[in-house]
């Protein structure tokens, strides 16, 4: 039964071979029409436009598949408005007016669509949007779109427009994309964009077969600084994942030498935080430094003369609130009026008559501290205001991709030099910096000469109110304005002032930015509460080996105020 079943199968298979065989005669011929056929076909099918207005048409009929073609063909028509067009297309705003098959770049509005020509970039009013249909894409075309508008913008003549496209451009890398990069390193100028483009070729050659190639790729990557390049070295120090030991040596020494440039790097940015966080102080403490060697008066209220000085930037911010720039340059000199006649006024009404009872000096003008806090809270509430940073100190001084210092605190850094120098002008240079200068040595004397020695005394509690108010102004670009906010600041400015020398601009400057820089260093290792009270420690320590400061008054300032 098995033998007669075995046979009649191969009898089955023969007759479908026999079959088969004029069919097998007949392929070649049919094979060269169906050749022929696909030639006809491919001849009959349209041409992809090259033309920039016949390739936005045709656009809106195209489907995803055909869309691909049209985008190389749009990049191929090099036209002026290519880039608007792509980034359009991106963000979904390019539609097709279904009347007419017109292509528009397109904005919402409340009646529907405002529409852009692509060709010529002019507007028109809004249509309704129901008449119109989206130039869609999907992932893998938005993808093109991203690769083939940064290079696109390779060409640029800014070179942060072309340090944009290459990042762009290397976050989903293809062969091609890294062939254009190539191309574009050839020709590169500017440091930054062929840095990028180098460690973003290396990073591909990483994966490279080639062991030779992934060493050179560790060789181009010690260079550099970004925390990306140590998490890819580090997967080649594993046999795992690199078999080479040439290529797991080179990623050990390129590890090695990454760190340590990169915590010099944050040592130095460390030590510009610590001098940003020192003018702070210096601003702070200076007009107190004034007013305290003149006059010997505590006065618990300048904390609150720096809060008015915030709260009057805020003010002139409320009332030029399209002009940051303007605002913030006029904040300056009004919030040096505003606090400098508030302080004028706490000396003729109160200080001037305690002169010699520093005890009763200082409750009386913590007294007004508290008077000064529930006052701004009546007017402007208890919370916090926020006053905008203008776009000059906005944003980041990239150096390198361990460096960077913000603006706002640099331009602080600034500020406090030229108000130092200005402060140092007034007192060396005119007649009320010598009668100053002549009554903080000598009251006695001064008076003798002819000084009015009350006049003074208000004109400089006045000078460091108003430089208190000044303060306030930059406080308010680091930091919400408040009603507390002076009493985070009016401690820090004691210390500075006994730190440095009662009455020595010199020593404020100095004994401020060391406090500043000192406690910036000790923060990552004991905290900042902890750095505080070391610092305060410090302090009492060093005023008992040396009472008077780093710069101690001279003249005849011995005998008391």
């Amino acid at each position: 039964m098995i033998h007669f079943t075995t046979s009649l199968r191969r009898c089955w298979l023969a007759a479908c071979f026999a079959a088969s065989l004029p069919l097998l005669a007949q392929e070649p011929s049919t094979a060269a029409d169906a050749a022929a056929e696909t030639v006809a076909s491919a001849e009959a099918a349209p041409a992809v436009p090259t033309a920039f207005p016949d390739v936005l048409r045709a656009l809106g009929g195209a489907s995803l598949s055909e869309r691909s073609a049209l985008l190389d063909a749009l990049l191929a028509a090099k036209h002026p408005n290519t880039a608007a067009v792509l980034q359009a297309w991106l963000e979904d705003h390019l539609h097709v007016r279904d009347a007419d098959g017109a292509v528009f770049i397109t904005a919402e509005t409340d009646a529907g669509y405002a529409l852009t020509d692509p060709a010529t970039l002019a507007t028109s009013g809004p249509e309704p949007a129901d008449g119109f249909s989206k130039v869609g894409s999907n992932n893998s075309l938005r993808k093109l779109l991203r690769s083939a508008l940064a290079s696109f913008t390779l060409g640029s003549p800014d070179a942060e427009v072309r340090l944009s496209a290459v990042k762009e451009m290397l976050r989903a890398p293809d062969e091609s994309t890294l062939n254009v990069l190539r191309e574009r390193r050839a020709i590169e100028t500017d440091a930054a964009v062929q840095a990028a483009i180098d460690a973003g070729l290396a990073y591909a050659d990483l994966t490279s077969d080639n062991a030779d190639t992934r060493l050179a790729a560790v060789n181009v990557l010690s260079g550099s600084l970004a925390g990306e390049t140590i998490a890819k070295l580090e997967a080649l120090r594993d046999p795992a994942n690199e078999p080479d030991e040439r290529v797991r040596s080179a990623a050990a020494v390129a590890i090695s030498s990454i760190s340590l440039k990169r915590s010099l790097y944050s040592g130095i940015e460390t030590l510009f935080f610590g001098l940003s966080l020192g003018s702070v102080l210096v601003l702070a403490a200076i007009g107190l430094a004034i007013t305290f060697g003149v006059m010997g008066v505590i006065n618990m209220a300048h904390g609150e003369l720096m809060m008015i000085g915030a709260y009057t930037a805020y003010v002139v911010q409320l009332l030029l609130p399209n002009h940051l720039t303007a605002s913030i340059l006029i904040s300056i000199p009004a919030a040096f009026l505003v606090s400098g006649l508030v302080g004028i006024a706490i000396e003729r009404g109160v200080v001037k008559h305690l002169y010699g009872r520093p005890l009763e000096t200082l409750l009386a003008t913590f007294g007004i501290s508290l008077i000064l806090q529930q006052l701004v809270r009546s007017i402007f509430s208890p919370l916090n205001r926020s006053v905008a940073t203008p776009e000059f100190m906005s944003g980041q001084w990239v150096i390198n991709d361990a460096l960077s210092l913000t603006w706002n605190r640099l331009y602080i850094v600034l500020f406090t030099l030229v108000v130092f120098a200005a402060l140092q002008l007034i007192l060396r240079r005119t007649s009320l910096g010598l009668t100053v200068r002549a009554v903080s040595q000598n009251r006695a004397m001064a008076r003798s000469m002819g000084i009015n020695s009350d006049r003074v005394d208000a004109i400089t509690f006045g000078l460091g109110s108003g430089i208190a108010g000044v303060a306030g102004v930059a406080l308010s670009q680091l930091t919400n304005v408040g009603p507390n906010l002076g009493q985070s600041y009016i401690i820090d400015s004691f210390m500075v002032v006994v730190f440095g020398g009662v009455g020595n601009l010199w020593g404020t400057l100095i004994g401020g930015m060391t406090l500043g820089v000192a406690g910036k260093l000790l923060e990552p290792a004991v905290g900042a509460v902890m750095a505080k009270i070391a610092m305060l420690v410090f302090i009492i320590l060093f005023i008992q080996r040396r009472k008077q400061g780093l710069f101690p008054q001279k003249g005849r300032a011995a005998e008391g105020h």
